[in-house]
């Protein structure tokens, strides 16, 4: 799981109340259909639930990740597996992998060719890249509920601090492309996810929007989160529970 420029990922969070990042990842390990003796990047690991599946299913399988707070949560909960702090951006492999595997981590970074670069060559030839991450118009009504109270407040928000890349499915497939991919599988999708909790929504904010909120008092940031809650609570709140509005879009990509 890529970062903001700190690490403030609080991983036991992440861990107890945003356990959806690794459920849903499930279905891509599908795709990715893994074989016993491949090895596999793990691009973002987070806190390692996946590649511990992996490792199940007989992967020679390496995670890594930004964040130092969320690779020490995944030693921590499974020493005996490969894990390294390592920046997407920079990546120390040539023809490595049969797969590099990424779940919610691409939107996090706003340099999209130079990752794809750096994942085409991990790859041996002929080895693939599948991946999920949120697509254009990902959380919409979130990030715009809380541009709005910035409006609200008298406060400037410089759209180059948007801390998230959501492309299209045409302009990611174009530079997959560009990075000598062939694109495969590309599959641009709505779902809708259930938050845990009559604060998900705020958990949910203060887990993934602090590249938004950081450098406003808390103060101010409890009350804009508020705020974010009644407005959003007709849209995103329905029959007892809180829901994200996730767009996401999975792509295939061979090295040729």
């Amino acid at each position: 799981m890529e970062s903001f420029k700190n690490d403030t990922w609080n991983a036991v969070l992440y861990d107890n109340n945003h356990a959806f990042v690794s459920k849903f990842g499930k279905g891509l390990v599908e795709l990715l259909a893994p074989q016993p003796d491949e090895s596999i990047l793990d691009l973002g690991c987070g806190t390692g639930d996946l590649v511990f599946q992996l490792h199940q299913l007989g992967v020679h399988v390496t995670g890594i990740d930004q964040s130092e707070n969320m690779i020490a949560q995944a030693q921590k909960k499974y020493p005996g597996l490969l894990f390294e702090v390592t920046d997407a951006l920079d990546l120390p492999y040539q023809e490595e992998f049969d797969a590099v595997f990424s779940n919610a981590v691409l939107h996090w970074i706003k340099r999209p060719d130079q990752v794809l670069s750096c994942v085409f060559d991990s790859l041996k030839q002929g080895g693939r890249f599948v991946a999920e991450f949120g697509g254009k118009g990902n959380v919409k009504a979130i990030t715009d509920g809380i541009m709005d109270q910035f409006l609200e407040m008298g406060m400037e928000y410089d759209a180059e601090d948007f801390p998230w890349y959501y492309p299209s499915i045409g302009e990611y497939s174009a530079l997959m492309e560009s990075a000598g991919f062939r694109v495969v599988f590309a599959q641009h999708f709505d779902r809708p996810t259930k938050l845990d909790g009559d604060d998900g929504l705020s958990n949910w904010v203060k887990m993934f929007c602090g590249g938004m909120l950081e450098g406003i008092s808390k103060d101010i940031r409890d009350s804009i989160i508020s705020k974010v809650e009644i407005n959003l609570k007709p849209v995103l709140y329905q029959n007892g529970a809180w829901y994200a509005d996730y767009k996401r879009i999975r792509v295939i990509g061979i090295k040729e």
